[in-house]
């Protein structure tokens, strides 16, 4: 019998902030990136550069704005701390004005210039205006269109009439690219997505290890969640805060010989990885930092700052640990393999202690 979960879910306000791909320079407090937006905080009157030292505002609680004048003019003063009000570094004014070139040509369903013609726009040549665009955005100019392209996709399904009109409006140049564009933003099909995410089944098993319960959970799609805990009524809990739309159905037999293989992997894990067919949903961001966590072999270990310098953003390390902290696919995605940078354990989604054990077992296996 299908069970349908809580219909609870973060505010669309905040789920807006969340997907945007500003809000990972904001939480990581990249300076590189000051200069291409400012953000103002409702809560305070205040509006900061991304690098600014504040506490982390709520989400729900940030707007976004081109530059220091556009937040002046909605009603918010400089933060006495960051100074957005004065110049910023050139290098970064440039990127700011290609970030407004690139989602104006994304919101009028222009393709993305090519790379020659945005270095030849700010007067750099290519290898380093990809160079300091990747590291003011964390995206390279091709990875920051799509992701507004991503954006005006969840704008455009919600006010089409038809998913074609959406695949026209939104200026994908196939349809194949959109519904590619569609299964990672939103872990469902655009149709499914129209229509708030009903209609789609969440097939799960859970199960004892000498770990604790586990918990594995297939979408359409692959395995969407692999979870760990202590009950059955805690997971399966978690399971519906994750999926809140959509019907929760128990597994049969041979889904059960899926949950044995993942339990019987990290009770003996004599490979590095899983061999199972994966749903991986997130943002750009994220999905950067799991591929990363994905190459560390088992047995080995690395560090947030060694994470962050492999996707080619030194200074994002607080940023890969909460990229870690989402992870719902525990061993699949190895951030337990990810320590501190003085090679202590830190926190862990599913408890220290498994962290631990795991890497035990890793190290012996290996």
């Amino acid at each position: 019998m299908k069970r349908k979960a809580a219909n609870t879910k973060a505010s669309p306000e905040s789920q807006s902030i969340l997907n945007d791909v500003r809000w990972d320079a904001v939480v990581r407090r990249d300076r590189q990136a000051d200069g291409t937006f400012v953000y103002s905080v409702r809560s305070t009157g205040v509006f900061c550069r991304p690098g600014c030292s504040s506490r982390t505002p709520r989400p729900e609680n940030v707007r976004f704005h081109a530059n220091a004048q556009e937040a002046i003019r909605a009603g918010f003063r400089p933060c006495q701390r960051c100074k957005p009000d004065q110049s910023a570094n050139p290098s970064t004014e440039a990127i700011a004005t290609l970030c407004r070139t690139i989602e104006r040509a994304v919101a009028a369903g222009d393709p993305l210039p090519p790379l020659e013609a945005l270095a030849q726009q700010v007067g750099l040549s290519q290898f380093h205006l990809h160079r300091q665009f990747r590291a003011a955005t964390g995206l390279t100019p091709r990875q920051y269109a799509n992701a507004c392209r991503s954006k005006q996709m969840l704008k455009h399904l919600k006010g089409s009439p038809t998913v074609t009109e959406s695949i026209y409006e939104t200026g994908f140049s196939s349809s194949s690219r959109f519904y590619h564009a569609a299964a990672n933003t939103l872990g469902m099909t655009p149709t499914q997505f129209r229509k708030g995410g009903q209609n789609t089944d969440i097939t799960y098993a859970i199960g004892p290890s000498t770990l604790g319960m586990i918990l594995v959970a297939r979408s359409p799609r692959g395995i969407c969640a692999i979870l760990m805990g202590d009950t059955e009524e805690t997971l399966l809990a978690d399971l519906q805060q994750r999926f809140p739309r959509a019907s929760l159905v128990p597994g049969d037999t041979a889904f059960s010989e899926t949950l044995e293989k993942v339990v019987a992997w990290t009770e003996q894990p004599r490979h590095s990885h899983i061999d199972l067919p994966l749903d991986i949903r997130g943002t750009a961001f994220q999905q950067r930092v799991w591929q990363a966590l994905q190459a560390i072999p088992a047995g080995e270990t690395a560090s947030y700052a060694e994470i962050a310098q492999r996707i080619g953003n030194p200074r994002s390390v607080r940023a890969v640990a909460q990229a870690c902290a989402s992870n719902a696919l525990a061993v699949a995605i190895p951030c337990h393999r990810v320590l501190r940078s003085d090679g202590a354990l830190s926190g862990y989604r599913w408890g220290v202690e498994r962290k631990k054990e795991l890497l035990r077992r890793e190290q012996v296996s290996h």
